[in-house]
C-alpha cells in the first residue's frame, strides 16, 4: 500500500530537521521548492500525502498542490503555513482542493497525527474507488456477455459502436471518455428484452410486423430503466435513452427534449449509429456523409461533420487489413480475438457476429452449440500480436 509522504519547503534546513525527527515513523522524501516537487512527483510518484509550505519562491504553496491535484487527484494535500489567513485559506481549497492546513512552526505531536489522518484518508479514497471501478467494470462486464448470450449480432454491433464513441469523444476533448464508450458499448442492451422471433427477424433482416417495430423502438426506454439504477450510471443511462431521438425533437421518447437539451452522447451516438448502418449496406465515405445531411433535422448537423473529420473514410473496426486471417478450432479460440466472418445456425440465425470480440461467454456459447451439434469449427479469426504468439497452432 501506498503511504510515502513528500513534503516540500524552500528551507533545507526544515527539510533536515523534518528528516531527524520523521524518519523512524513514515516514509518520505523531501523537494526544495516546487519545481523539484513536480519532478520528483513525474519520477516516483504518486505520493500518498504531499505536505507543502505556503510561501516559497518561483511557485507557492497553492500553485504546487493545484498541479499535484491535477496530476494525482488520489494524492491527500496538506499546506504549512505562517500566514494562515482567511484568503489563502479559501484559495487554497478552491485551487488546490486542501485537506488540512497546519501553521509554522508545526510540533511534531500535531505534525503526526496530522499525517497519519491523512494517510488513512488516502487508503479510504483509493480503496473506495479500486471498489467503485472494480463494481462497474463487473457490471458493465456482465450486461455485454447477457446481451451477447440473446442478442449476439447486437453485441457485435454495440463493440463497434463503443470503439467508434472512444475516438470520436478523444476527438473532441470530452471526458469522462469511458462514459461515452459504456453508453455505446450497452446501447443495444434494450435487445434482451425482446420475444426471440424479433430478434431473429432482426438477424435475418426480415420485415417486422407493426406491433414487433413498436416494441423495437422501445428498447431504449428498456435500456435506460436497466442501467439508471447503477451508481455512476446517470450520465450513461440518458445516452442510451435519447439514443434514437431526432435533433427537431420528434421520434423516441415522445417528449420536449430536442436540440442542444439532447445529451450530447446521445446525439452522437445516433450519428455514429446510422452511419454504421449505411456502413454495412455498402454507403461509405463521402456518400455517407451525403446521405445524413440529407436527412435535415434527424442529426446535430455541427456533430455530423465532426464525425466525418473524425472518421473520413470508415468508422473503427476491430477487423483489420494489416491482420492475418488464421483459422483457429474450438479448443484454440481465446478471449480478444476477432471473429471474421458470422457464425450462423440453422435458418441463418446469426450466433456470433462478424466483427465481434471473443469473451469466456462467447467461447462457452460456441462449445455449447458444438456439443449440441449446431456447429463446428474451425472458424476463420484476427488476434492480436501478443495472442497469437501464445495461441497454440
Amino acid at each position: 500500500m501506498n503511504n510515502r509522504i513528500l513534503f516540500v519547503d524552500d528551507d533545507p534546513n526544515l527539510l533536515a530537521a523534518l528528516t531527524r525527527s520523521l524518519r523512524k515513523l513514515f516514509t518520505f522524501d523531501t523537494a526544495l521548492g516546487g519545481v523539484e516537487a513536480l519532478q520528483k512527483l513525474d519520477r516516483s510518484g504518486p505520493y500518498a500525502v504531499v505536505v507543502a509550505d505556503q510561501t516559497m519562491p518561483g511557485m507557492s504553496g497553492i500553485e504546487l498542490l493545484e498541479a499535484v491535484r491535477e496530476a494525482a487527484p488520489d494524492t491527500v494535500r496538506i499546506m504549512l503555513t505562517g500566514n494562515a489567513d482567511q484568503k489563502s485559506a479559501v484559495e487554497a481549497v478552491n485551487r488546490g482542493a486542501v485537506f488540512r492546513f497546519l501553521n509554522k512552526p508545526c510540533p511534531p505531536e500535531v505534525l503526526v497525527p496530522a499525517l497519519e489522518t491523512a494517510i488513512k484518508q488516502h487508503e479510504l479514497v483509493t480503496t473506495e474507488r479500486e471498489l467503485t471501478e472494480g463494481t462497474l467494470s463487473g457490471s458493465v462486464q456482465v450486461l455485454s456477455e447477457v446481451l451477447g448470450m440473446v442478442a449476439p449480432d447486437a453485441l457485435g454491433r454495440g463493440q463497434r459502436l463503443r470503439d467508434s464513441m472512444g475516438t470520436f469523444a478523444r476527438h473532441l476533448r470530452l471526458e469522462p471518455v469511458w462514459e461515452y464508450e459504456v453508453a455505446a458499448w450497452l446501447s443495444p442492451i434494450g435487445y434482451a428484452s425482446l420475444p426471440l422471433i424479433v430478434l431473429r427477424k432482426l438477424s435475418a433482416g426480415t420485415e417486422l410486423l407493426p406491433d414487433e417495430a413498436a416494441l423495437v423502438r422501445r428498447t431504449p426506454e428498456i435500456g435506460y430503466s436497466l442501467l439508471s439504477s447503477i451508481p455512476r450510471f446517470a450520465a450513461i443511462a440518458q445516452m442510451v435513452l435519447y439514443q434514437g431521438k431526432d435533433y427537431i425533437g420528434s421520434g423516441h421518447p415522445a417528449d420536449a427534449v430536442a436540440g442542444e437539451e439532447i445529451p450530447r452522447g446521445a446525439r452522437m451516438l445516433r450519428i455514429l449509429s446510422d452511419r454504421l448502418t449505411l456502413e454495412l449496406e455498402g454507403v461509405v465515405k463521402q456518400n455517407a456523409l451525403l446521405v445524413l445531411r440529407e436527412r435535415r433535422g434527424s442529426y446535430d448537423p455541427v456533430l455530423v461533420e465532426q464525425c466525418f473529420e473524425c472518421f473520413p473514410t470508415f468508422l473503427s473496426n476491430a477487423l483489420s487489413s494489416d491482420v492475418p486471417v488464421v483459422y483457429r478450432h474450438l479448443d484454440q479460440l481465446a478471449p480478444g480475438q476477432v471473429l471474421v466472418s458470422d457464425i450462423k445456425l440453422a435458418g441463418d440465425v446469426v450466433l456470433v457476429a462478424a466483427g465481434e470480440r471473443f469473451t469466456k461467454m462467447v467461447i462457452q456459447r460456441l462449445i455449447n452449440a458444438a456439443t449440441l451439434g449446431q456447429i463446428k469449427g474451425p472458424f476463420a479469426v484476427q488476434e492480436p500480436p501478443t495472442l497469437a504468439k501464445s495461441t497454440p497452432k
